[in-house]
This record gives C-alpha cells, structure tokens and sequence, in this order.
C-alpha cells in the first residue's frame, strides 16, 4: 500500500483533459408566491476531469449536497447546463455511481444480493453479474462474507459493501456524499487509506472521484483538488489544488498550512485568504460583493461560553481540537466563531482562534458590563444593528417598521435568509440594549432609558 500510495494520484493535468462532467452556470433556486425566491446556489461554473479526486468543502446550508445532485443528474438546475462529456446530461447516457453516509443496504438482501442489485437493474445475467459482484467484494477486503446480510456487519463493512455497490458498475465518476462520518475514527481512517490504494493502483473502475465532506484534514488527505463553497446563496470561494504527495503526513508543514487555508476561508467569510504557496493556481475570489456582514447565528451567551472556555486553554486553541473537545460538529462551533470574530473578541491565526483584549475582557466581566462592552462592539462592527439604532434616534416617533429593513436585506440575500438576519439583529440588539422589538406590530423600538424606569419606580412607591 505504502508503494503504491507513494504514485501522485493527480498526474493527469487537468488543463490538458477533456471534462467528463462541465456545469455551466447552474443554479439552483425555489419560487416563492411574492416576486422573491430562495437562492440556494448562485451560478456556478465547475468540471470533473479524469484522473483526479475532486473534494467539495463547506458549511452546512451552503449547498454540497444540492450541487452533488444537480452534477449526477438527480436534480435538474433551475438555470444553467450541466454537460456530461459535452452532451446536455439529460440526453446523455451517464455513468455515475454514488456512495451515501448512510450506507443504503437494502436490509433484505444479503451482500452479495445487495452488490448485484444495480447490475440487475441495467439487466445483466444472472452468472455475469455474480461474477463481477463476488470480484468486487474480493477488491474491498469481504471475500467470505458474500452471505451475510447487513445487520450482521459491522460500520465500515456496511460501507466497504456500499463502495463495492457503487463501483461494480464500474462508473466513470465515483460521487461520494459524507462516506466516512458515520464511522468511529479509526474504521474511516482505515477505510480512507484504502480507497487511496484502490486509487492509486488503478484497481477502481472509475476515472474521476468526487467527494463532498465537511472535514476539512479529510479533504487535504484525500484530494488533488479541494472547492471551498461560502453560503447564502452558495457560491464558490476558492478552488485549489493540492501539489502534495502521498501519502501525506498530517503533522508536516505544508499539510497544516493547506488546513489552516481552508479553515481561514471557512471563517472569514468577507475575505477570501491568500493560498499558501504549497498550492497552484488562483483561489477564486468570491462572486458576490458583500454589502451587509453576514450576521451568524449565534447567541451572545454562545460567544461567551466560547471566550471563557478559551481563556481556561491559554487563550488560543485550534478550532478543530476545541470541537472535538466540546464534541462539537465542526459547522456547529463555526457560527459562533464567526460571531466572536466579528465582534473583535476573536482573531483566526492560522487555524487557530486566539482571543483579542477585548474578548478577554468581555470575558472576565460581570454581565453589565459584558452587555456594554457587546453593544459597543456590535454598534462599531455590525452595519445592521448600526443602521436600525441609527433610524430609531432619528424617528420622531423612535419605532421603525421590520419591512424597511428586510427590502434592503433582499437586495443581497434570499427572503428566508434575509428574516433569519433581522432575528438575529433582534436577539443581538435586544441582548445589548441598543433596541427592543415589538413582535405584534413587527416594528423596532427604542428601550425605555433605564433612569426613566428608575424613576417611575420611586415615584410608585
């Protein structure tokens, strides 16, 4: 394995091949009943080309899965063309296989039954597809077990029964939707290191892997070619290729520096980093210009937690280690990072999140103080909470209707993702004391002065 690991799997340029799969400005969109519509991706070009593994990065709600369907033919783009070797996919004969996170064994069938069950469906013979099913099971390591059924297998060898579904139809592209997340570590360690061996020496029928996760040492193990997506709506925001060899050593430099690349793109999402030089070719810079800070959804007692949790390691941790640590989702923690980044409570140093002075003494403060220190934090950097305390001075009557802020909202977001903004403007702006919101009239409001309720208070008793 070592040996033949040792083959750069990236060999074939990519300039000089002809794409199997080419999007075109696809897009992917939901009408709504007013003139508005929930932009899930923006338009977007990509290519699948032979001889290399392809990875799809990014947050959840940023469209992975939607995209995987739309290049396999499930989905159809509610704009744009995806081509499968220059013919529209929908007249060509594709062959694509795709392995799920869920395993999907049909729980009736045995093994061998559940392998054959896509060559039944193209109609070949019973002997030939036996054939070739019982020689798949012999390449993914389950010589033997051709007879049990799924419930009697462990994890990985549900999924080593799913790869070998997926390639004994020997398909051109290999799609791959969170293969290993469902696994311990150690089974998608191993199962990982052996989907590289069957690369690298050729044994997979398929000339193209493509593969969608949210793990981001997986995707630089794993890829010759890593896509980062941004969200709302989801759109490209590098695109990359990895030089290194493999096997690739996860402590070495070059390996951490691509890491903490992407955990940087992950996490600033206004900024599209610059790519260290281990990479070639020009991260692609984001295809919207933003106006408005995307507002993550996170809450002021979340970003606390996260500072004071910082402060007990030192004030500086890795982001992946400190989600592990909280047995966070990576997607999870993200939000709330982004939240404290924002803020200026937080600084993302290589990977890393190290806390600002400001994060620490918001950290340390009794709650009154943290409610000062957020709110003149949040009136500096957020341009929405600005805005919105900006209209209620200048209002005579210091109340604002939601809508006058959700039409400029619509101008950069989906309607959906524009009302989740304005709740988190609410939550944060209430939190700070810089408005309050009245749900039944949907307006914002000024805060009574705390001097005046004060006052009120004597004068009752």
């Amino acid at each position: 394995m070592q040996e033949a690991a040792n083959n750069s799997t990236s060999q074939v340029s990519t300039s000089q091949v002809s794409p199997i799969i080419r999007a075109e400005q696809i897009e992917k969109y939901y009408a709504q009943p007013s003139q508005n519509r929930i932009q899930v991706i923006s338009p977007t070009d990509l290519s699948i080309v032979p001889g290399e593994i392809l990875a799809l990065l990014g947050p959840s709600g940023s469209g992975k899965s939607t995209m995987l369907r739309m290049l396999t033919g499930l989905s159809k783009p509610s704009a744009g063309q995806v081509y499968w070797h220059e013919k529209p996919i929908a007249d060509a004969e594709i062959n694509v296989s795709i392995v799920f996170q869920s395993f999907a064994l049909f729980p009736w069938l045995t093994v061998l039954e559940n392998v054959e069950a896509p060559l039944q469906a193209r109609g070949v013979e019973p002997e030939a597809r036996r054939e070739r099913s019982l020689r798949m099971l012999d390449t993914v390591g389950l010589d033997g077990f051709q007879a049990a059924f799924p419930k009697e297998l462990s994890g990985g060898m549900r999924q080593r029964v799913g790869f070998a579904r997926a390639l004994v139809v020997e398909p051109e592209v290999l799609f791959m939707d969170e293969p290993f997340s469902a696994l311990d570590v150690l089974t998608a360690e191993n199962l990982r290191s052996e989907l590289l061996e069957l690369w690298a020496k050729k044994t997979m029928p398929t000339k193209a892997v493509f593969i969608v996760t949210h793990n981001i040492e997986e995707a630089v193990l794993l890829a010759d070619r890593i896509i980062v997506l941004g969200r709302n709506p989801g759109h490209i925001r590098t695109d990359f290729k990895v030089q290194l060899q493999h096997p690739r050593d996860r402590k070495s430099e070059p390996f951490t520096h691509l890491v903490d690349y992407i955990y940087k793109v992950l996490t600033r999402p206004e900024v599209v980093p610059a790519a260290p030089d281990q990479t070639t070719g020009k991260p692609v810079r984001d295809q919207r210009q933003m106006h408005y800070q995307m507002l993550p959804h996170a809450r002021p007692g979340g970003v606390a937690g996260l500072l004071e949790l910082l402060l007990d390691k030192g004030g500086k941790d890795d982001i992946y280690r400190l989600a592990d640590d909280l047995a966070f989702e990576i997607d999870d923690l993200l939000p709330i990072v982004d939240a404290a980044q924002l803020l200026g409570f937080l600084k993302i140093e290589e990977g890393d999140a190290a806390i600002t002075p400001t994060g620490s003494a918001y950290a340390n403060s009794e709650i009154l103080h943290q409610k000062e220190l957020f709110r003149v934090a949040a009136t500096e950097h957020v341009l929405l909470l600005r805005q919105i305390r900006r209209a209620l001075d200048t209002k005579s009557d210091h109340t604002v209707p939601e809508e006058f802020f959700l039409d400029m909202l619509d101008e950069q977001f989906s309607a959906d993702e524009s009302q989740r903004q304005v709740e988190t403007a609410v939550n944060w702006g209430r939190y700070a004391e810089l408005f309050d919101f009245d749900a039944s009239r949907r307006r914002f409001i000024l805060p009574e002065p705390q001097e005046e309720v004060v006052a009120s208070e004597e004068g009752a008793e």
